[in-house]
């Protein structure tokens, strides 16, 4: 039985995606199989896949589907939606851009099988500076939370628990620690868990999958990890900077994921604050794209 069912959403990052995918095939110790899901790049993506890494099954859209949807693509063709095709125990969400040390699968694999109430755990995730990616391990963002980060209090207070619990900086990045949310680059999902909560929510386009999806997987009782002892390099916005639209979808989803889980427990009044903060911030960011395609009109 294939211990770990493995998908990759891909858009325009052909590069770093034969260097992800030459070092997951590099992995040892642990038994896998490799669904990559083609966001219709237009680099060569698909085709390098299909000539370099045939073992890898190839799922090539014609249009950009979105993250969420990709993914739930390749979970799909691993047999996480039907217990009769014997699905892999966990399944891995990783992105193009990340690059695994050799035994960053087996090791994450055995943390799984110490932590029995583990749902999800992801590694500590670096930038090429060498520095942490902030975003491997959070909180849920709650109004409260979010209202936070939304006028700057995350950043000014990092070491605060009041204020620095959006990406918990607050912690220790090398101690183990149980949280709300890992990354989508590097998520590692119990099959029983996705069996419970179901796929990855497709009215996301971009950002905010992943949250929501620990979401309702921590409501079927299970718990989320970050684990240190495991580092997996992540690029970052290898795909996302390419797209104008990509932080616009970054505060549309955090819209999706308040009315969803959060809106109709909230007050009037701060839910009226809430939704103006963030109209304030996506009509700021729609501004900034129309600004970048004038520019580049111009020249």
């Amino acid at each position: 039985m294939r211990d770990l069912g493995i998908v990759i959403v891909s858009y325009n990052t052909c590069e770093l995606l034969r260097t992800c995918l030459r070092s997951v095939y590099a992995s040892q110790g642990a038994s896998f199989e490799v669904c990559v899901v083609d966001n219709a790049s237009s680099d060569g993506s698909a085709e390098m896949v299909a000539r370099e890494f045939p073992q890898a099954h190839l799922i090539a859209n014609a249009e950009n589907v979105g993250y969420p949807a990709a993914n739930n693509q390749g979970l799909r063709y691993l047999g996480f939606t039907d217990p009769a095709a014997s699905p892999p125990a966990f399944a891995l969400l990783l992105n193009s851009d990340t690059a695994l040390p050799p035994d960053a699968l087996k090791e994450m694999l055995a943390f799984m099988a110490t932590h029995q109430d583990a749902g999800i755990a992801g590694p500590k995730l670096v930038l090429p500076d060498g520095s942490l990616d902030l975003a491997c391990r959070r909180s849920f963002p709650t109004p409260e939370i979010s209202f936070y980060r939304l006028i700057g209090l995350s950043r000014l207070f990092p070491r605060s628990r009041r204020f620095g619990g959006y990406n918990l900086t607050y912690l220790d990045p090398d101690q183990v620690a149980e949280g709300d949310s890992v990354v989508g680059a590097f998520m590692m999902v119990r099959a029983e868990a996705i069996a419970q909560a179901g796929l990855l929510d497709e009215q996301f386009f971009m950002y905010g999958e992943d949250l929501d999806w620990a979401y309702r997987i921590k409501q079927m009782g299970w718990k989320v990890y970050y684990n240190p002892q495991v580092r997996v390099l992540h690029v970052k916005r290898a795909s996302t900077r390419q797209n104008p639209r990509a932080r616009i979808e970054f505060y549309r989803a955090m819209e999706i994921f308040y009315r969803k889980h959060y809106a109709a427990q909230t007050p009037w009044w701060l839910h009226l604050l809430i939704l103006g903060a963030i109209a304030a911030r996506t009509r700021l960011e729609q501004l900034r794209v129309v600004g970048l395609a004038r520019k580049m009109t111009v020249t």
